[in-house]
């Protein structure tokens, strides 16, 4: 039995007034899908550790079946991986956004959904105006990039900027985690965490009047006009797929989202990476979907990730949103069900979303997700469509974190 993961990243969502109290799954003209999930089975996941906040970087890896107590170190390492940074002893690494800031206030965590081409150009400027021995500014895909901060110390707070839309930026910059201020890592040769912040806090600042008067910002309706770093960590040590499920001989990782592709590098997954994929409603669906068909043909294992209804979440763009899902169905899931469902070795497919992001609240929320799983051959339960609703009556009932995982790897 081969597996395939299809992730809809913040795909889940709440009722919506505008849609007559329907949550946009239930909106949304999704065939494939509620198809799959009347021929297989269903239930909800809880993909979010107690203590965690809801992110990708710890849903995905949930999902995958890690305890994020032993493996989670933040996205910045993750990113580093997927870049193909070698993080060295003494690293922390930081995703760092370039975000656009509007009368003292968070206006977007994207600076206007930057090209990554157009991203490079502002990161390599920051890196010569700002970078040192000890700061670094890598590129990575878009608005979303990497920090590095040698010597830096990972126990502080800092506000993913996707969680803050219209708040005052000032009031979100970083600090020492409760009671660590001027703690430090014996022998270590790291900061203290009130070091680190002041050196993060200043970079934000510096940042800030560099990009203002950058001439990529000069008569741009939206401005790309601070960084903002957060999600510290250092090096993860993490187990591969095949390690902790032996069935699991060799598998691909298909992301246009760096952070993903750094959780597969560290899973041992191929990084598959598609033309013209971006992480947002115009991304490759045809190419995806061909890429994941082209590595089951091969593999034992596929990991299939798609930003782009994450992304209309947190704008706050419900149209677009209920496009991304009804893409997803018709452009990802439908051509790789009719492609594998006949091959003469049997593929499981998995459809989930790792978190919900609400357009009404335009951030991630900690909250159980639906999913689906269908074989040939599965004895489906009685849930008749995909949504967050109906998933409740699965026979699956409520699964917590890697026990999704193990479930999965159990169909042989």
């Amino acid at each position: 039995m081969k597996h395939i993961i299809i992730l809809g990243d913040g795909m889940a969502d709440h009722p919506v007034s505008r849609l007559g109290n329907k949550t946009l799954l239930q909106y949304a003209d999704t065939p494939y899908m509620d198809m799959l999930a009347r021929k297989g089975k269903t239930g909800r996941l809880i993909t979010i550790p107690d203590g965690f906040q809801p992110g990708s970087e710890v849903a995905n890896t949930a999902i995958l079946g890690y305890d994020l107590n032993k493996v989670y170190e933040g996205r910045g390492p993750l990113e580093a991986a997927s870049i193909g940074y070698d993080m060295k002893p003494g690293d922390m690494a930081m995703r760092c956004n370039i975000i656009e800031t509007q009368d003292g206030r968070i206006k977007n965590h994207h600076g206007g959904h930057l090209t990554t081409e157009q991203g490079d150009v502002l990161i390599r400027f920051l890196n010569e105006h700002l970078g040192n021995k000890r700061v670094k500014f890598i590129t990575g895909i878009q608005y979303r990039h990497l920090l590095i901060i040698k010597g830096g110390n990972k126990h502080i707070e800092c506000a993913p900027p996707h969680d803050h839309p219209n708040e005052e930026w000032a009031k979100l910059m970083v600090r020492p985690a409760a009671g660590k201020a001027d703690e430090d890592e014996p022998r270590s040769g790291r900061m203290t965490p009130q070091e680190t912040a002041d050196l993060l806090n200043n970079l934000i600042l510096q940042s800030q009047q560099l990009l203002a008067s950058h001439p990529f910002n000069q008569g741009r309706k939206e401005q790309a006009n601070s960084i903002w770093p957060w999600s510290p960590g250092y090096r993860p040590e993490m187990k591969t797929l095949h390690e902790l499920f032996p069935q699991i001989k060799s598998g691909s990782c298909i992301s246009a989202v760096d952070l993903i592709r750094g959780i597969g590098r560290y899973a041992g997954l191929d990084i598959i990476k598609v033309p013209g994929a971006t992480g947002l409603a115009n991304t490759n669906y045809e190419g995806k979907a061909q890429a994941a068909i082209s590595a089951l043909e091969r593999q034992d294992f596929v990991f299939l990730h798609l930003e782009a209804s994450d992304e209309a979440g947190h704008d706050g763009d419900l149209e677009l949103k209920l496009r991304t899902i009804e893409y997803l169905d018709h452009r990802i899931v439908e051509p790789i069900y009719n492609k594998v469902k006949e091959w003469q070795e049997p593929v499981c497919i998995a459809v989930l979303p790792d978190h919900p992001t609400p357009v009404e609240i335009r951030t991630h929320v900690k909250e159980p997700v639906p999913f689906l799983i269908w074989h040939r051959g599965i004895e489906p339960d009685e849930v008749q469509l995909f949504d967050e609703t109906s998933c409740v009556r699965g026979s699956y009932g409520l699964l917590k974190l890697h026990e999704f995982m193990e479930e999965f790897m159990k169909i042989r």
